[in-house]
């Protein structure tokens, strides 16, 4: 029973990078369930405070992701109307794959700055800044995934 434990954990671990990039796959709460998974093994004892503190960056990574694409748009010279059309975008963009999740933000900002009166070439600036932000979070679950893969192999070996 262990070892198909620690098969399970190494799956969630596997399918959680992967969600990192496909939409619709929630890739750090899949990464943070197979260290608990990994927990039931009497091979693998993480700590109480470890598991807190994965949960924690669990949280704020997946609200991060929602977030970030709004803060590119911000720091990339968008003003609130291209921060609410990326937002916006975020949340339309998980109805239509992963092509949407990574264009709808990008639209959304661009329509959004167009509709507050902006020229197209700060439009567009803007919604390229939405872009970097998505990229940005991507990479950020990509690293917390890869990082609780290394501490649940750590503690396998």
């Amino acid at each position: 029973m262990e070892i198909f434990l620690l098969i399970l954990a190494f799956l969630f671990m596997l399918i959680g990078i992967i969600g990192c990039i496909v939409p619709g796959l929630p890739g750090t709460p899949i990464a943070y369930a197979g260290l608990w998974i990994a927990q039931a093994t009497d091979r693998v004892d993480f700590s109480w405070q470890l598991l807190l503190i994965w949960a924690v960056v669990t949280i704020v990574v997946s609200v991060l992701d929602y977030v970030v694409p709004a803060w590119g748009t911000k720091r990339f010279g968008g003003t609130k109307w291209g921060v609410w059309g990326s937002t916006i975008g975020v949340f339309v963009g998980l109805f239509f794959g992963a092509a949407g999740v990574i264009i709808a933000p990008l639209v959304g900002a661009v329509i959004g700055e167009l509709l507050g009166g902006k020229e197209v070439q700060q439009a567009l600036k803007a919604g390229w800044g939405s872009f970097i932000g998505l990229l940005c979070g991507t990479l950020l679950k990509l690293i917390c995934c890869g990082l609780m893969t290394s501490a649940l192999i750590q503690a396998v070996w």
